[in-house]
Order: structure tokens, then sequence, then C-alpha cells
């Protein structure tokens, strides 16, 4: 297992801000699973409109952020580097807290069936211990 910073994120994914929703990885098995984190701060861009008065992160950028860890787990890989992953699809995705400023979210990505250029991940994220989102992401490398 190995650890990565954020220049060695950008290495692997091709996001960059505002877009790049991933801090740093603080776990990752090429292929098989990923953990990374993003700090969640007021200055985020997304606070502006949602909502004025009372900044909550957009549970679809959550999800995003659980698909940037993932991507990481599976670009990673000798064979996909380079290349980009792309939804496939979203399944079982349920919201149990909000994202606040002053958050740090734990993003716990986990493979679960991969055929070729296509998988499923297993994605949970959490604040401090509190489950925030979770989904199934369906992904394909392009």
């Amino acid at each position: 297992m190995s650890s990565l910073n954020i220049e060695e994120i950008m290495d692997i994914l091709p996001h960059r801000y505002p877009f790049l929703l991933v801090d740093k990885v603080e776990e990752l098995e090429p292929g098989i699973k990923a953990v990374g984190y993003k700090n969640i701060t007021i200055n985020e861009y997304f606070f502006q409109g949602h909502f004025p008065g009372e900044p909550v992160m957009p549970g679809v950028l959550i999800i995003e952020a659980l698909a940037q860890v993932g991507a990481i787990a599976i670009l990673s890989l000798d064979e996909f580097k380079g290349k980009i992953a792309y939804f496939g699809g979203i399944n079982k995705a349920k919201f149990r807290r909000k994202v606040v400023p002053g958050d740090t979210l734990k993003l716990d990505v986990e493979l679960i069936k991969a055929r070729g250029r296509a998988g499923i991940a297993s994605a949970v994220a959490t604040v401090n211990g509190e489950k925030a989102a979770e989904a199934e992401i369906m992904f394909m490398i392009g």
C-alpha cells in the first residue's frame, strides 16, 4: 500500500481545479482500493450558491469525489496509465448527513467487479466516522 500527495494525484487524474475533489490519498492498492480525503473549506466555489446562509456540499459532488478516488485506484494500474475513467452509472446512492465547511471527507472506494475496461466499485464517504454518503459506482476506461 502506498500514499499519494496532490502532485502524484494530478499525475494520475486528468482533473484540475476547481474540479479536482481529492486532496490526498492515504491508502492505494492499484486495481483494488483507495482511501482519499477532501478538506471542505468555506472557500469552495459551490458554497456561493449551495446554499447562501447554509453552506452544504452538493451530494453529486460527494459522489464525484468518490469516483475520483475510485479512478485513482484503477488508473494507477500500468495498463490504464494516461487513460480517463468515465462514469458508467450510479446505483444505490444514499446521503446520510450534510457535509459542511470544516469537515474532512474520507473517501473509501473498493473495486468489487472488473472486466476489461469496465467495472463496479463500492464507495463510502464519511466524516469523523459517520457515514455521509454511499453508492455503487460503475465506470468505463476510455
